[in-house]
């Protein structure tokens, strides 16, 4: 169990970053390509919408038409939540800007891999992300370290073991 809460948790710590900013996912290869989205006028926004654009307006148009349909759908999430959401957003978001851009670009890419599990998976980890934010502070710090200090191998085997493999015999404190 606390293999599946590191390793739960480390999946979802290093997503965590990117859910303020969440990136597009690639369609697979076996899925058939999405039609192209079509540009959207910057009078079918909202005002409200508009107002939380307002710095975009002036290159609206030059932007891509999946660009403008993914900040119209953003700003309507924006406008939907509530002040303290809001402030939690910025907060992530802040945090978020202030990464080095490659620790963002793992980031983007363990995103991708949580995002390519199957439902059942992902619901998997967000119920061991959850028992692991349950957890007292000084656990949580206790179970990073012992996941620190595993070598990749142990690390691989602790996520084989969450899929059904045998754990490994050893984990270093």
């Amino acid at each position: 169990m606390i293999r599946a809460l590191v390793l739960s948790t480390a999946l979802l710590f290093t997503a965590a970053g990117s859910w303020a900013q969440s990136p597009v996912a690639e369609p697979s290869a076996s899925a058939p390509a999405a039609a192209p989205a079509a540009p959207k006028a910057w009078n079918s926004l909202s005002p409200d919408q508009q107002r939380v654009l307002q710095g975009y307006q002036g290159k609206w148009d030059s932007l891509p038409a999946d660009r403008q349909q993914a900040l119209a759908k953003g700003s309507q999430r924006w406008i939907s939540m509530t002040p303290q959401q809001r402030a939690g957003a910025q907060q992530r978001f802040s945090q978020w800007r202030a990464m080095p851009s490659e620790q963002r670009q793992v980031l983007r890419q363990r995103w991708q891999q949580y995002k390519s599990l199957p439902p059942e998976r992902q619901q998997q980890v967000r119920e061991s992300f959850s028992r692991f934010r349950q957890m007292p502070p000084e656990r949580r710090m206790q179970l990073r370290q012992q996941w620190r200090q595993m070598t990749p191998e142990q690390r691989h085997h602790a996520a084989q073991g969450m899929r059904g493999a045998p754990p490994p015999r050893h984990v270093p404190r």
